[in-house]
């Protein structure tokens, strides 16, 4: 909030402005719908290098399958000098040093597994099954690895309208080392307006309804499901005695 009421703009997709718009009506908005990533950024850059202060808003944490790593990336391509807002000094700055902060967020990935209980507690690996800018056959590798190392798996990206099938050819990647049993954590819009939470087995994966506002969590061979949560043991029973009266 504090960043938002310093800077002179706001550049954002369509559907993350129009969330915050209440909080930025005096700010000069940019706001492009999707696909249109490198011209938000590329416009966000100019704008700082022409003095003025500008937040580049995502959902979630701007550095998890957000806008921060196309900043770096092309300041990195268009040779631009850049260094953390700590360096900058009043009455010192320079006016080719690009001064950039990240501020963190709250992921997808923890809002959802705090809803559901308790289902990261152990290793996980984080796949986005959207094959837009990465090739399935990577996908499919990144898939297949963590299903054999039996990380729990997190999925971003699970289905849209126009990719409908890469959520059950992650199903049966995955079904290959897990029961059908294994609990899965689907959630919809967390802390959002029309939020879901439900807890399924694997082997219905493939007909849960999903969309782009949904994170899947795969639960590992040692994930429970307990009354109206998921949960991962880190390993104490092993090692200690877990009281049972």
């Amino acid at each position: 909030m504090d960043v938002l009421n310093e800077v002179n703009a706001v550049v954002g997709y369509t559907t993350y402005i129009d969330i915050i718009r209440p909080l930025i009506s005096n700010k000069h908005i940019i706001s492009t719908g999707m696909t249109r990533e490198m011209q938000r950024v590329e416009t966000a850059i100019d704008l700082a290098l022409h003095g003025k202060s500008c937040a580049i808003v995502s959902s979630g944490d701007p550095g998890i399958y957000a806008m921060a790593g196309l900043v770096f990336e092309t300041c990195n391509a268009r040779n631009i000098q850049i260094a953390p807002p700590q360096q900058r000094v009043s009455n010192h700055s320079h006016q080719d040093v690009l001064y950039i902060e990240i501020v963190p967020g709250i992921p997808a990935l923890c809002a959802g597994a705090s809803l559901l209980g308790a289902p990261l507690t152990h290793d996980f690996a984080v796949i986005s099954l959207s094959d837009l800018l990465t090739p399935w056959k990577v996908i499919e590798k990144r898939l297949e690895a963590a299903a054999q190392a039996d990380f729990v798996i997190v999925l971003y990206n699970p289905k849209s309208k126009k990719r409908t099938w890469q959520l059950e050819n992650a199903q049966q990647i995955i079904l290959r080392y897990r029961d059908r049993t294994t609990p899965v954590g689907i959630v919809t819009s967390a802390m959002r307006e029309r939020q879901h939470v439900d807890i399924i087995p694997l082997e219905n994966l493939h007909i849960a309804e999903v969309n782009m506002q949904t994170t899947v969590f795969v639960g590992s061979c040692a994930s429970g499901h307990y009354l109206d949560f998921m949960f991962t043991p880190r390993g104490y029973s092993k090692k200690y005695k877990i009281d049972s009266k």
